[in-house]
C-alpha cells in the first residue's frame, strides 16, 4: 500500500473523530486514535459510536474504509479497490450473459434451418383422403414454426443480445479515471502523513536538545548555555509549529480522501443498481419474447388440430374407393 506503515500502538496517531476537525493533543492522540496504511480511525471504546452515513441500506459508503489483507500475499487492497472489482466483475457478467444469448440465438437459427428442411420431405407424401391433408398441414406447420424460430432468434439478437454487449461500452476507461482520482488522493494522504512523522521526529529531537541544555545550565557546565537553551527553545518552537502545520495538512488530505470516497462510492453503487436493473429488463424482454413464441408455435399447430379433428376413415375409404374402384358388379353362381 505505501512505506509508511502504522500500528494500532503507534504513538504517532493523528486525528480525531471525524476527518477535517482541528487536531488535539498527542496525548489525545494516543488514548483516541490509531492509523491503519496513514489513515486514522478512532477507538470504538474512546469516542461515541459513530452513526453510518445511511443507515439500513447496507451501502458502499459505509462499509469499505480500511484496507483488506490479499489472500494470495502479504499485500493490501483497499476497499475502494474491491469496490472497483466489484464494478468489473459485474461487466464482465453481463459480457458473459450476452454470450450466453449469442449461443442461444444460434441454436434458434440452426432448429429453424432443420424444421424448414424437414418440412420440405416428401415422405408420406403419398398419403391421400382427411389424413392426408392433415398430414400435409402438419409439415407445413413446420415451415410456419421454422419461420418463428426465426423470428424469435432476430428479435433476441437485436433487444436483448446487443443491448447488453453495448450498454457502456467505456465503463473500463471510466472506472480507471475514478481508480486513478481515489489512489492520487491516497498518495497525497501518504505523503502528509509521512511529513508528520518527519516533524514529530524533529519535534522530539529538538526538545531533547532543549532538555539537554538546560540540565547543563543547571549544573553550570558552560558559560554559553543560556544563550544556546534560547536558541534550543526557538528551535523546539519552531519545530512544534512545523509539527502542527503537518498535521493540518494531513487532516485536510484526509478529509478530501474522506469526502472523495464517499462522493465516487456512492456513485459506483448507483452504477451497480443502474447495471442490474438493465440486466433484469432485458432478461423480462428475453422471457416475453419466448412466451410469444410458445404462443406463435401454438397457432402454427392449430390448422393441424383442426384437420386432425376432421379426419374420418370412413370418407377417406369412400374417397379411395371411388377413385380406384374396379367394378361393383359382384360374382353369382355359375347356371347350368
Amino acid at each position: 500500500m505505501s512505506d509508511v506503515e502504522c500500528s494500532f500502538d503507534d504513538a504517532s496517531c493523528l486525528s480525531p473523530q471525524s476527518p477535517g476537525s482541528p487536531s488535539p493533543t498527542r496525548k489525545q492522540n494516543k488514548e483516541t486514535t490509531f492509523t491503519i496504511n496513514c489513515v486514522t480511525f478512532p477507538y470504538p471504546d474512546a469516542v461515541p459510536e459513530q452513526q453510518l452515513l445511511k443507515p439500513s441500506e447496507w451501502s458502499y459508503c459505509d462499509y469499505f474504509w480500511t484496507d483488506k489483507k490479499d489472500p494470495q500475499g502479504n499485500s493490501t487492497v483497499s476497499g475502494f479497490e474491491i469496490l472497483l472489482q466489484k464494478q468489473l466483475k459485474g461487466k464482465q457478467m453481463q459480457k458473459e450473459m450476452a454470450e450466453f444469448i449469442r449461443e442461444r440465438i444460434k441454436i434458434e437459427e440452426e432448429y429453424a434451418k432443420n424444421l424448414s428442411k424437414l418440412s420440405q420431405n416428401s415422405l408420406a407424401s403419398q398419403e391421400e383422403g382427411t389424413l392426408g391433408e392433415a398430414w400435409s398441414q402438419l409439415k407445413k406447420s413446420l415451415a410456419d414454426e421454422a419461420e418463428v424460430h426465426l423470428k424469435f432468434s432476430s428479435k433476441l439478437q437485436a433487444e436483448v443480445e446487443k443491448p447488453l454487449l453495448n450498454f457502456r461500452e467505456n465503463f473500463k476507461k471510466d472506472m480507471k479515471k475514478y481508480d486513478h482520482h481515489i489512489a492520487d488522493l491516497r498518495k497525497q494522504l501518504v505523503s502528509r502523513y509521512a511529513a508528520v512523522e518527519k516533524a514529530r521526529k524533529a519535534l522530539t529531537e529538538r526538545q531533547k536538545d532543549l532538555e539537554m541544555k538546560t540540565q547543563q545550565l543547571e549544573i553550570k557546565l558552560s558559560n554559553k548555555t543560556e544563550e544556546e537553551i534560547k536558541k534550543a527553545r526557538r528551535k523546539s518552537t519552531q519545530a512544534g509549529d512545523d509539527l502542527m502545520r503537518c498535521v493540518d495538512l494531513y487532516n485536510q488530505a484526509q478529509s478530501k480522501w474522506f469526502e472523495e470516497m464517499v462522493t465516487t462510492s456512492l456513485e459506483l453503487e448507483r452504477l451497480e443498481v443502474e447495471r442490474v436493473e438493465m440486466i433484469r429488463q432485458h432478461l423480462c424482454q428475453y422471457t416475453q419474447l419466448r412466451h410469444e413464441t410458445d404462443m406463435f408455435n401454438q397457432s402454427t399447430v392449430e390448422p393441424v388440430d383442426q384437420l386432425l379433428q376432421k379426419v374420418d376413415p370412413a370418407k377417406d375409404r369412400e374417397l379411395w374407393v371411388k377413385e380406384h374402384k374396379t367394378g361393383d358388379i359382384r360374382p353369382v353362381d355359375m347356371e347350368i
